[in-house]
């Protein structure tokens, strides 16, 4: 099945384009942006967006949530970011922020957009890649999940040193996924409003992905 994507992920997820569970999928995707026009998020150009704005051989991080944010205007196809107008930012984004200002000292950013983030080397992916507006979790078991474990696995098999970075128990189970002799694995509780006073905070997940990146020899992320 032809995806729009880019060609350096077109080439090593085939497989998984041309697997039966994708053309369900793509039939239940369809048949949701038809059925709730304007409520399907994000919008069908940037479904793959995290893949278009992080190419494959250009990976350092990735970062996974859960899905999309199911508040209009807020979801733009890469986890945790949202466009630059939106006011107030998502909770989950604002702990994200005081974290980082706290293990740096970096300000937070002057808005939630965290494109440069992925134009660094860092994949901003959620587990499930599209919602209902007001329904989290509404696309659901239909291929998504399986989808995301083959573009997980995939980046174990062809390639080394990635440094995944699994918030909450949902992107920790994907763990099983990633050789750690391998790769490097940084856990700690999803940074939304319900959990990250228990230990999300303190974490200092960006200076260590730095720390590793240094020792490893390769440029560090511009978080700000």
């Amino acid at each position: 099945m032809k995806v729009s994507i880019h060609p350096s992920w077109e080439k090593v997820l085939q497989p998984a384009f041309e697997a039966p569970y994708f053309e369900h999928l793509v039939h239940f995707v369809k048949q949701e942006y038809a059925r709730f026009p304007n409520q399907i998020f994000p919008e069908g150009k940037y479904i793959f967006r995290a893949f278009n704005s992080c190419h494959f051989d250009q990976i350092k991080v990735v970062i996974l949530g859960q899905d999309p944010y199911p508040t209009r205007g807020h979801a733009h196809g890469l986890c945790f970011s949202c466009d630059s107008h939106v006011r107030p930012l998502p909770k989950s984004l604002q702990n994200i922020f005081k974290e980082l200002e706290d293990d740096l000292g970096i300000p937070a950013p002057p808005n939630g957009d965290l494109s440069h983030w992925a134009g660094q080397g860092v994949l901003l992916l959620n587990s499930i890649l599209t919602v209902r507006e007001g329904q989290p979790l509404s696309h659901a078991n239909q291929g998504w999940e399986k989808f995301t474990d083959d573009v997980i696995q995939t980046i174990n098999d062809q390639l080394e040193g990635v440094i995944f970075v699994l918030w909450g128990s949902p992107a920790q189970a994907k763990a099983a996924r990633v050789d750690p002799n391998k790769h490097f694995i940084l856990k700690a509780p999803h940074p939304s409003p319900l959990s990250a006073y228990r230990g999300f905070f303190g974490s200092k997940p960006f200076s260590k992905i730095n720390e590793i990146l240094r020792v490893r020899g390769k440029e560090e992320i511009r978080w700000a």
